[in-house]
């Protein structure tokens, strides 16, 4: 077998090196993919699957960089045709994947608005404060988590309950449990809940969007310097 030429020797190490940052990615997207999910598994109550599919593709593509990282880094050392023709097709598929979950996540972020607004609405009717169910801990949690309280402002609890819910009040010397909570209160909540979670739940839809259509354009230097090298190992073999 001839040796490579200069510019495909060259295109072999810069794939080597893609390969170490390929693996840096693989880290990245699992970590952001680990990360949100678990964000978002505090508020499942609120949420449907829709937010949790897009968070486990990125964890399962992570998991898959590290594989076809390997493909990679044998096929462009060894100067290996068939590994490296594996490594090309398996970068596709990644791009393919990492391009529909940055999509996915814009999706999200612009249904999130509609899809929280019926969401808290619906779940607000549900609280009792006198039944420690799942529902009426998860609004408290979120009111107290991000500082606000109802829907849209206080007055969507007037409309549905007597009273407004203690957690719709900061604490009262350090004591939440003492705090009584009315419109009058000092240290009441303005803001609505929609707008505050439901900025977080969008910024995280974001972070995926962005996550996956930046990464999926880098997986493209790799699919031409995978396909280039391919090339330049079969031209070799077959003047053999």
């Amino acid at each position: 077998m001839t040796s490579l030429s200069w510019s495909s020797v060259c295109i072999k190490y810069l794939m080597f090196i893609f390969n170490l940052l390929f693996v840096v990615s693989g880290i990245i997207i699992l970590s952001v993919g680990i990360t949100i999910k678990a964000y978002y598994h505090d508020y499942e109550l609120f949420l449907d699957d829709q937010y949790f599919s897009t968070p486990n593709l990125l964890i399962a593509i992570g998991t898959i960089i590290f594989i076809i990282a390997f493909f990679g880094c044998c096929g462009a050392v060894k100067e290996n045709f068939c590994m490296t023709v594996t490594f090309s097709t398996l970068l596709i598929l990644i791009f393919v994947l990492e391009f529909a979950a940055g999509i996915s996540g814009y999706v999200l972020r612009n249904q999130t608005g509609e899809f929280l607004t019926q969401k808290l609405t619906e779940s607000l009717e549900k609280y009792n404060a006198s039944v420690d169910d799942p529902i009426t801990k998860m609004w408290d949690e979120i009111q107290i988590d991000f500082e606000c309280c109802g829907v849209h402002n206080y007055t969507d609890w007037e409309k549905v309950y007597s009273k407004l819910p203690a957690s719709c009040c900061g604490p009262q010397h350090g004591l939440f449990e003492t705090t009584v909570c009315n419109r009058t209160t000092s240290t009441l909540y303005s803001e609505g809940c929609l707008e505050k979670f439901g900025t977080c739940i969008e910024d995280n839809a974001v972070t995926i969007g962005s996550v996956g259509l930046g990464l999926a354009f880098i997986q493209l230097l790799g699919i031409i310097f995978s396909c280039h090298l391919s090339r330049q190992i079969k031209k070799n073999y077959e003047t053999v």
